[in-house]
C-alpha cells in the first residue's frame, strides 16, 4: 500500500492547522507549525485565492490527512455514508471517528493517530475480548477496547496514558486507566466533533 514518507509537518503547514501527527511534540514550542505557520514552499507567505473547486479540494485533503487515509479508502467511506439515511457529511465524519485506530487515539492510548495505527497493527488491543489488529475496524456503541495483558508494559502506551489529561478524552468515550480499557458510551454526534472541518464542501466535491 502506498504511504506518504515526506515531512508530516509540511502537511500541517499546507492545511493551515495542526493535525497533531507528532503527538505531544505538537503541544510544545518545537512544533514546526508554531514556528512557521505559513504554507511550505517558495511562495508560502503569499496569500492565495482558491476557486470553489480549490476550496472543496483543500477541505477533502485536510480530512484525508487528518485520519491518514489515501484516496481510494477515503472515497469508500464517502460512498458508504452516501448510501445511508441521514446527512451524508455527518455520517462520513462518524465513520471516520469510528475507526479503531482513531478510537485508540481518542481514548488516550496513543499520542497521535499515526502512533495508534501502529499499535493496532502490532496487535496490542482487544475489542470485546478479541484481539483486533485492523486499524479500519469499525467500533460500535457499547464496545470495550482494552490493552492486551502482554502489552501493559509497552512504554509509549504508558507514557501516552500519563499525558492524556493534556489532550482530553471526548465525553462519548470513557477511559479506565487502572484497568487499561476504554468504553464507547455512544458514537459521536456532529456537535461532539470539534475538528475545524466543513464536511459539506467534501460532499459537494464528490457530488459533481
Amino acid at each position: 500500500m502506498a504511504r506518504y514518507r515526506g515531512s508530516v509537518c509540511r502537511m500541517c503547514r499546507r492545511e493551515g492547522l495542526k493535525l497533531f501527527f507528532k503527538g505531544d511534540r505538537c503541544y510544545t514550542e518545537k512544533c514546526a507549525f508554531e514556528r512557521r505557520g505559513y504554507a511550505p514552499g517558495e511562495h508560502g507567505h503569499s496569500r492565495k485565492k482558491f476557486s470553489d473547486y480549490g476550496t472543496q479540494l483543500r477541505e477533502k485533503q485536510k480530512l484525508k490527512r487528518m485520519f491518514g487515509l489515501l484516496e481510494k479508502q477515503f472515497r469508500g467511506y464517502f460512498e458508504k455514508a452516501d448510501q445511508k439515511k441521514g446527512i451524508t457529511g455527518t455520517t462520513l465524519l462518524v465513520f471516520l471517528e469510528s475507526r479503531l485506530d482513531n478510537m485508540v487515539y481518542r481514548i488516550g492510548f496513543a499520542t497521535s493517530r499515526t502512533e495508534a495505527r501502529q499499535f493496532v497493527r502490532h496487535g496490542h488491543f482487544k475489542v470485546n475480548g478479541r484481539k483486533v489488529n485492523i486499524p479500519s475496524f469499525l467500533i460500535k456503541k457499547g464496545d470495550v477496547i482494552e490493552l492486551r495483558e502482554k502489552s501493559k508494559k509497552v512504554l509509549p502506551i504508558l507514557e501516552s496514558l500519563e499525558t492524556v489529561a493534556r489532550r482530553g478524552v471526548p465525553s462519548w468515550l470513557e477511559l479506565d486507566k487502572e484497568n487499561y480499557r476504554g468504553v464507547v458510551k455512544a458514537l459521536p454526534t456532529r456537535d461532539d466533533i470539534t475538528m475545524p472541518i466543513q464536511e459539506q464542501l467534501v460532499v459537494e466535491l464528490y457530488s459533481k
